[in-house]
C-alpha cells in the first residue's frame, strides 16, 4: 500500500487536484482497514470530507482524528513527506476501525458485507474507494470536469491494491459506482431487478436492481486470481428511504453470492 499511496500523493500536485475540490491538506486514503487481512472489500466513490472534518468544517484532532494531514504529520507540504510519514499514514488506514471510525456511514454497510461472512469491525473486511481523493463537496455537485480529473488522477491506484491484497469479493454501493467500475473494468456486469429491494416514492417506486460478475484484471493490473463483484444500485447511505427492510434484504442477497467465492 505504501507505494500507491506515494504515487497517490505526487498526483496531489502533479494534477493540480485543488482544481477538483480536493481536501489538498488530507492525504489518500487507498483503504478504509486492514486490507492485507480482508477477503471482502466495499467499494465507494470517494471519502467523505468527514473523514477529516466535523460539521462546522474544523480539521479533526486529538481522539477524533481519523486520518493525517500535513498539521498531524508536522510538514507543510507533501513534498516533504518521507517513509516515516507514509508508514503512519498506511497504519492510519489499517487502523481505522480500530479507532473513530465514521460509524453513521460504515455501520450500514456493515450489514451486507456480514453477508460475505467478513467484518470491518474484525479486520477480515476493508473499504476502497475509485477515487482515493476526499473532496469538500459530494460527488455529486462536483462539475464534469472535476469528476473527470479524479478519476484520471486515480490511475490504476484501486487495480494495484486489488492486486497485492487477498480480496476475493467486491462489493458495489450505488449505481454510480457500478457505472464507473464497470468502465474501470471493461465489462458489463449482469443484472436482474429485485422487487424486495424497491423504495417507495410518491410518483412509484424505485426498483432495486442486483449486479454480479467476475474479474481477473482491473485497470491494466493483473490480478492473479478470479475477484467475485457483486453490486446494487441504492446507495445505502444517501439513497432517501432506504429501509432496513431492503438493506437487510441485500446482505442476504449478498450472502447468497458469496458462495461463489474463490477460495
Amino acid at each position: 500500500m505504501q507505494a500507491t499511496l506515494a504515487t497517490l500523493i505526487d498526483r496531489i500536485d502533479a494534477h493540480d487536484l485543488p482544481t477538483a475540490d480536493v481536501i489538498e491538506w488530507g492525504c489518500p486514503i487507498p483503504a478504509f482497514g486492514d486490507i492485507k487481512g480482508s477477503k471482502a472489500a466495499s467499494l465507494g466513490l470517494n471519502p467523505s470530507s468527514r473523514e477529516f472534518v466535523d460539521s462546522e468544517g474544523t480539521e479533526l484532532d486529538g481522539p477524533k482524528r481519523r486520518f493525517h494531514t500535513l498539521r498531524s504529520l508536522g510538514i507543510s507540504s507533501w513534498m516533504e513527506a518521507d517513509s516515516r510519514h507514509l508508514n503512519l499514514m498506511v497504519d492510519a488506514c489499517c487502523s481505522y476501525f480500530d479507532g473513530n471510525p465514521y460509524d453513521l456511514w460504515f455501520r450500514r454497510l456493515e450489514v451486507v458485507i456480514s453477508g460475505a461472512g467478513a467484518s470491518y469491525y474484525k479486520r477480515t473486511a476493508c473499504h476502497l474507494d475509485l477515487i482515493p481523493y476526499a473532496t469538500m463537496r459530494k460527488w455529486g455537485e462536483l462539475r464534469p470536469e472535476q469528476r473527470s480529473l479524479l478519476l484520471a488522477s486515480a490511475g490504476n491506484a484501486l487495480g494495484s491494491l486489488l492486486r497485492d491484497s487477498p480480496i476475493v469479493m467486491l462489493v458495489l454501493n450505488g449505481s454510480s459506482v457500478v457505472e464507473l467500475f464497470q468502465k474501470l473494468a471493461g465489462i458489463d456486469l449482469e443484472s436482474k431487478v429485485m422487487p424486495a429491494w424497491s423504495l417507495p416514492r410518491q410518483n412509484g417506486n424505485i426498483d432495486g436492481m442486483a449486479y454480479w460478475g467476475k474479474i481477473e484484471t482491473l485497470a491494466g493490473e493483473i490480478l492473479d486470481r478470479e475477484v467475485l463483484v457483486v453490486g446494487y444500485n441504492h446507495n445505502l447511505q444517501s439513497s432517501y428511504g432506504v429501509t432496513n427492510k431492503a438493506i437487510s434484504s441485500i446482505g442476504s442477497w449478498v450472502a447468497q453470492k458469496s458462495a461463489q467465492m474463490p477460495t
